[in-house]
């Protein structure tokens, strides 16, 4: 077995991919995680349905994992949602719920977002942020990728190197 990493250092662990010029590592994020305003357009989309658009979001940066970006309730369409049963808790964030999209016949959640998120968090409230892979995410009009393993939703763009949690022999970080 490998041994545990050292969320608390400050260096890089040697299995993390170098960034190249205008990218980022996710082991250059901080733990507990980052809070970050960002104007970059993010939009989401299922089929040709636009389900948020926005450049007020905010990005949260967590050590191994590559961001998730939350977005302004006023820039999604609400009507297209509905909550869903469930939930989960963050120790950072607090209590999450689920959303699933109203057109589909299974409900798989498709976001998920905070009512009432821990002090450190709580320009969140009600923002939401999605899947990537349940449903479209762009950024800046590229497409993203899902982070790995199912029960992450993090962003995966050109711009962030990993390795990831959630990748295959990840389970120890």
């Amino acid at each position: 077995m490998k041994p545990m990493w050292n969320y608390s250092g400050s260096k890089r662990p040697p299995f993390a991919e170098s960034p190249g010029a205008g990218q980022e590592s996710v082991w250059d994020y901080p733990r507990p995680p980052q809070l970050l305003a960002d104007v970059r357009l993010i939009e989401v989309l299922s089929g040709c349905n636009l389900i948020a658009r926005s450049d007020k979001t905010y990005r949260v940066c967590e050590t191994a994992s590559p961001p998730t970006f939350y977005i302004p309730p006023a820039d999604i369409d609400l009507n297209l949602l509905k909550e869903a049963a469930g939930s989960s808790y963050c120790e950072w964030k607090g209590a999450a719920r689920y959303w699933v999209l109203k057109a589909r016949p299974a409900p798989v959640p498709v976001g998920w977002s905070y009512p009432k998120p821990r002090a450190a968090f709580s320009k969140l409230k009600d923002f939401v942020s999605f899947y990537p892979g349940r449903v479209d995410c762009y950024v800046n009009g590229d497409l993203v990728r899902p982070q790995p393993g199912g029960f992450y939703g993090g962003w995966i763009t050109d711009d962030v190197v990993g390795p990831f949690k959630g990748e295959p022999g990840t389970g120890h970080w």
